[in-house]
């Protein structure tokens, strides 16, 4: 395609006069010619580095990203695509990037997290490292366990971008229920030992044992309206911190050492969804013999989320 053809596409699809377009060609060259923070959202799955040999004319072979002599000069060749992407990209944009990893004189290279430390360097802010549990993978290996997932990972150019939790939230299959007269969480917390820890506390003053629990009073309140569908309470000298009692390393040890307690929550509107994803690959049959299908199942949180 030539820069002509590419804006002209682009410009349909931004003035709304088609929904999409389709732009063949060679990503470096179509990026440059693509207007500065015009994309939303980018999912990408470029070529592993000497995993495969496509069938494309001489001219391009040079060019062709997967086939370099060594695993710098790829990391390079991306890195180089990716800074025009940076620039397409919008300022509240996302960068979604699938990778797997490549055995070497029977050494893992690290390939994914080469590339993903190259583009940190470079700029770009990783949010996620999703694992793809492809839950099936290689079955020749011998001296060396099998390999089943591979990482997606979830770039940005800013610190404030789009993020429709919402949209992708994952809905408890439990809810609330009153037993025996009292309301229980989805797993069964009632805040009865809570109250019981806040009483007995020697490690609370008597304002912060009020304080904390006029907040379990607001949660147990949450919980029955339905805003809620479960909670845990930690209270100081009473249960252990969340990953470190360093105040200068944990939000949640600060939160203890400030106010005696910290209350998490899970909304009903569900909880975001985990950073491994179990997804197998598309193995229906085709005709056009591709040997990398992209299962649309793996597409659908990006599009959905940050877009």
């Amino acid at each position: 395609m030539s820069e002509n053809e590419v804006l002209d596409s682009v410009s349909r699809v931004m003035r709304g006069d088609v929904r999409y377009t389709l732009l063949n060609g060679d990503s470096a060259a179509i990026l440059k010619w693509m207007p500065s923070e015009s994309v939303n959202c980018i999912i990408t799955s470029p070529p592993y580095w000497a995993q495969r040999e496509y069938d494309i004319s001489d001219e391009f072979k040079d060019r062709e990203i997967g086939r370099e002599h060594d695993v710098d000069a790829y990391v390079n060749n991306l890195l180089n695509v990716f800074k025009e992407a940076k620039r397409v990209l919008k300022k509240d944009g996302s960068l979604w990037l699938n990778l797997g990893d490549k055995y070497h004189n029977k050494a893992l290279m690290g390939m994914p997290w080469r590339v993903a430390l190259a583009l940190m360097s470079d700029g770009w802010i990783l949010r996620n490292d999703i694992i793809w549990d492809k839950m099936k993978g290689t079955q020749s290996c011998k001296d060396r366990f099998r390999d089943v997932y591979e990482h997606l990972f979830h770039f940005v150019k800013n610190t404030s971008y789009y993020y429709d939790a919402d949209s992708i939230r994952v809905i408890s299959p439990r809810k609330p229920k009153k037993v025996n007269g009292v309301m229980m969480s989805a797993t069964g917390v009632s805040g009865k030992r809570y109250r019981k820890l806040i009483n007995e506390s020697l490690a609370l003053s008597e304002e912060e044992k009020q304080n904390a629990m006029q907040a379990l009073d607001e949660t147990l309140e949450q919980l029955m309206n339905g805003d809620i569908v479960d909670f845990r309470m930690t209270i100081r000298g009473s249960q252990r911190t969340y990953h470190s009692d360093n105040t200068h390393v944990s939000g949640r040890a600060k939160e203890l050492e400030q106010r005696g307690y910290f209350i998490m929550k899970m909304s009903s509107k569900g909880y975001l969804p985990s950073d491994i994803w179990r997804i197998t690959p598309e193995d229906t049959w085709r005709k056009d013999q591709h040997y990398a299908v992209f299962p649309e199942e793996l597409l659908i949180n990006p599009i959905m989320n940050p877009l």
